[in-house]
């Protein structure tokens, strides 16, 4: 049990910057992004007797995708949100979505379930098993997600093939 917290340690190194680099592609918020990593990161520490020999990096995934879907819909301190969005907030987010990437602002678009499933498999290069082992739902229901998300984003993109410019760090900056 002594070198569960050095083989933790290696794992957030490794880690850490991919799961924030996920969390913002799928939020399009970079703040939110590194919250929402750590946040992950602390549950994996938590359950790493239990998935630590398993695939921790699949588990973290999920975490994110989860905690990104959830973060939309609670405002601070995790209150649910109920009615408009605040003026100042829309304000922010035209702002970042007018600033970002072409890619990005379309990702945002897609419903939460195609963008992790085109996020995970596109940018981060997973297998389709890989993304479905990370949402904990079927190789069919990857793929199905997935062709859909592709085939909407490049409907949102002029019919452009905008997955390929989906890969690096650089499209999620």
């Amino acid at each position: 049990m002594s070198g569960d917290g050095a083989t933790f340690a290696a794992f957030f190194e490794r880690q850490h910057a991919d799961l924030s680099r996920l969390a913002y592609l799928l939020s399009g918020d970079a703040t939110a992004a590194d919250n929402l990593a750590a946040d992950a990161l602390c549950q994996v520490r938590r359950h790493w007797p239990r998935v630590g020999d398993d695939d921790p990096a699949a588990y973290a995934r999920g975490l994110v995708a989860t905690a990104t879907r959830d973060s939309g819909r609670r405002g601070l301190f995790g209150a649910i949100r109920r009615g408009p969005v605040p003026r100042h907030e829309v304000a922010v987010r035209r702002r970042h979505e007018v600033a970002g990437t072409e890619v990005c602002g379309a990702l945002r678009r897609l419903p939460h379930r195609r963008r992790v499933c085109v996020v995970l498999r596109y940018a981060f290069g997973l297998t389709e098993d890989e993304v479905a082992r990370a949402l904990g739902i079927s190789a069919g229901a990857a793929r199905s997600r997935t062709s859909r998300g592709v085939r909407q984003l490049s409907e949102l993109l002029d019919g452009t093939p905008g997955v390929a410019r989906l890969s690096g760090w650089e499209a999620a900056r």
